[in-house]
């Protein structure tokens, strides 16, 4: 029987490219969850001492007329949206939303080819942010937001270690998308 049909490629196997290949996808894997952890225990650290040392809408100021470190809660989604809605199934909604938001991106993040590096550190930033956002929801109802970037009157959406994980997540997996040549909606 021939060695294809016995379920082995014709012709030589290269033995030591094939056992490494397990390796890198682990090794790969392994990243994009250190990369997460690495984020939610930074988000929730940095939420947490927010907590015990500023006390809530009080601020204390970095660098005068651009940074300040504020204490506020967030009930609402992304910017501040929601955050006004007086409706007793917010709290629901937004977490169903952040759930439903974590599966889409977990759903895509198994599409992307393992060569997509910028795409899949990008995934990790935004499933890492993403989390600790939930777990604050989860744990406390709203989501604790402390960077206040402003200039004179006009302040940016106070935000936290989570969002700026996502922020910079997205731009990777954009780059990845626009400025390299292979990706996985261009089928090689």
């Amino acid at each position: 029987m021939p060695p294809e049909e016995a379920g082995h490629p014709a012709g030589p196997v290269d033995t030591a490219t094939s056992a490494t290949v397990p390796a890198v996808d682990a090794r790969r894997r392994a990243l994009a969850w250190w990369l997460i952890a690495t984020v939610i225990v930074a988000d929730q650290v940095t939420k947490l001492l927010v907590q015990r040392h500023i006390p809530l809408f009080d601020s204390i100021t970095i660098i005068p007329g651009l940074l300040d470190l504020v204490h506020i809660h967030n009930a609402g989604v992304a910017f501040g949206f929601l955050n006004d809605v007086a409706h007793p199934l917010r709290s629901a909604l937004t977490m169903m939303l952040a759930l439903a938001a974590l599966a889409a991106i977990a759903y895509y993040a198994r599409q992307v080819d393992p060569e997509e590096r910028l795409a899949r550190a990008g995934l990790s930033l935004v499933m890492g942010g993403a989390a600790g956002n939930l777990i604050d929801r989860v744990r406390l109802g709203h989501v604790i937001d402390f960077i206040d970037v402003y200039r004179g009157h006009w302040h940016f959406w106070a935000f936290n270690v989570a969002d700026a994980a996502i922020s910079c997540g997205a731009v990777l997996i954009f780059a990845e998308l626009f400025l390299t040549r292979r990706h996985a909606s261009h089928p090689r």
